[in-house]
């Protein structure tokens, strides 16, 4: 399923300098947000609690299109992410709108703030059709 390409040049959607949140302050912030995912990213509903018979809108990349990710995995990558500094610029009392995550095989995600909901976030998978994107955060991974 291929979803819509996403625009390449977005100066929010850069990863923050590793050194701008310190471990504490990346701490703070998992305790303060949560992964809870979308069903409009979702091919395969696992352990998500959404109808199964759901289908994602075809505008979206799903996170699941090479192999199902639970909740579980899903919630430990972004924390991950979070924990590595892997997160757009916020203000010190606020959140990042995206937090980056790599995963065993090497593929990489991106989770952005629900716009209704600014602690919880749902993610996806960066596809090949963002080729740039995905190199950028795998380059920042193996740094970090």
């Amino acid at each position: 399923m291929a979803g819509r390409r996403r625009e390449g040049n977005r100066p929010d959607r850069r990863i923050w300098d590793e050194d701008a949140t310190t471990i504490e302050q990346r701490k703070a912030l998992c305790a303060k947000v949560c992964y809870v995912g979308t069903a409009n990213h979702k091919l395969r509903p696992g352990d998500y609690g959404f109808t199964p018979s759901h289908n994602p809108r075809p505008s979206k990349s799903p996170c699941d299109a090479l192999r199902a990710v639970l909740i579980k995995e899903a919630s430990e990558l972004f924390q991950s992410g979070i924990m590595r500094g892997m997160v757009s610029r916020f203000e010190p009392d606020g959140i990042p709108k995206y937090v980056w995550a790599v995963d065993a095989d090497g593929e990489v995600y991106e989770a952005k703030a629900k716009a209704d909901q600014e602690t919880k976030y749902h993610g996806y998978r960066i596809g090949e059709d963002e080729q740039s994107v995905r190199k950028y955060v795998l380059e920042e991974w193996k740094k970090r």
